[in-house]
């Protein structure tokens, strides 16, 4: 019985946490000794899951991030005791998730790794392992983590900075770090983000693409009252959801399309704060986050089409939802988005083009939503979490 034991920067929560744990679910039923550990904000109890560290490490490590630029440096005390668990627990496969988020030592994790020598899986859910300080740089088109960071445009953005840039050096001492490992292999959501990493110094590792998975027994075509609890019967229903709303995630797009739609169209936007629902025009209905999954399929059922006017996406998992309940998607070519389509089931625009994602909606409006439905049904399938997370249990027989 091989153990295999994933860290992640929470579990069970967030789109991260519920991956590590769907795959440690797979484990199990397939008989494997199955562990996860966690940073922070767990809602799992379990013996085979662990913690590191306290809240407490977590504030000091904020703190070490805000002031010096120093994310991924703290936790020292933290990963030390972390690590003889590690020692002791003896997994045969490490998985790492998202080792940024303020709760381990990049440096002695890795150190420990080398030492230890053995398999791990690095699945990079977004660009932070690649850069001297941010998680995403599509947005601003920034190139300097191909060089060297620097200067970095991004310090006030996660993980914020709000004194010192630390970049350069932060740069310098990933590479060193997360290069010289025997036996690792990089997994990534989407093509897209395999290309960076190929282009990156960590392109000498192998890259395996496993798309995110969603579950497919939630979201599905659902019945529900949605247009007829909004009055929304007789309109045409755009559909825009998000985790946070704001300028990379398209939320000023919407506004402007709020200016160009008919009186017999209107938009709804899940995820809003209050504070920005208060701001809303009247044609844009504004909801606020929601995590059960049974009403978010009933709001994605009921509309006509998704947009997803994003600036900066590593696969673009909401799209892949919206296709479940059998909606047509039109998204910005941004990141690994245009993967998630094909002609039947959506339309790809070129991003910030707003003439192109207006001219797009029009034309699903003239077609009909019946028309792409079964094809965005059958588009969905591709991701059905089984298979993809089973795509991880197979890397893990192929590299031992």
């Amino acid at each position: 019985m091989k153990k295999i034991l994933q860290i992640n920067s929470v579990c069970g929560i967030g789109s991260t946490g519920r991956i590590a744990t769907d795959i440690h679910q797979l484990l199990l039923e397939q008989g494997y000794d199955s562990y996860i550990a966690y940073g922070r904000d767990s809602t799992i109890q379990d013996e085979k899951i662990i913690r590191i560290g306290t809240k407490y490490d977590n504030y000091a490590h904020v703190a070490l991030t805000r002031i010096y630029d120093q994310h991924g440096f703290g936790s020292k005390k933290a990963t030390k005791d972390f690590i003889k668990k590690v020692e002791k627990l003896n997994p045969d496969i490490i998985h790492l998730h998202n080792i940024h988020g303020y709760y381990i030592n990049i440096e002695m994790l890795f150190d420990y790794l080398k030492e230890a020598n053995k398999p791990v899986i690095w699945t990079l859910h977004d660009c932070w392992a690649i850069t001297g300080h941010c998680a995403h740089f599509d947005y601003i088109q920034c190139r300097k983590w191909q060089t060297g960071c620097g200067y970095c445009p991004q310090t006030s953005s996660y993980p914020s900075s709000y004194i010192y840039d630390n970049s350069s050096e932060n740069y310098i001492k990933k590479q060193e770090t997360f290069t010289g490992v025997k036996s690792l292999t990089i997994a990534t959501p989407s093509k897209w983000l395999a290309n960076l990493v190929k282009d990156s110094f960590l392109g000498a590792y192998p890259i395996k693409v496993i798309n995110n998975g969603i579950d497919l027994a939630a979201f599905k075509p659902t019945k529900s009252d949605f247009r007829k609890t909004f009055n929304l019967e007789d309109k045409f229903i755009i559909l825009g959801v998000a985790n946070v709303w704001n300028a990379k995630k398209g939320f000023d797009y919407f506004i402007e399309l709020s200016k160009r739609i008919s009186l017999n169209t209107v938009i709804v936007l899940v995820g809003l704060t209050p504070k920005q629902m208060e701001k809303l025009p009247k044609n844009i209905i504004g909801i606020r986050n929601t995590r059960n999954v049974q009403e978010l399929a009933k709001i994605y059922s009921a509309a006509d089409v998704f947009v997803n006017p994003t600036l900066e996406e590593v696969m673009g998992t909401t799209n892949i939802e919206a296709l479940a309940c059998g909606i047509p998607v039109i998204t910005f070519d941004a990141g690994g988005c245009s993967e998630n389509l094909n002609d039947q089931c959506g339309i790809v625009v070129e991003k910030e083009n707003m003439d192109a994602l207006n001219k797009a909606i029009e034309t699903v409006y003239n077609n009909g939503k019946p028309l792409y439905m079964h094809h965005c049904i059958k588009r969905a399938k591709l991701y059905k979490k089984e298979d993809r997370f089973n795509e991880y249990i197979s890397t893990y027989t192929n590299v031992t």
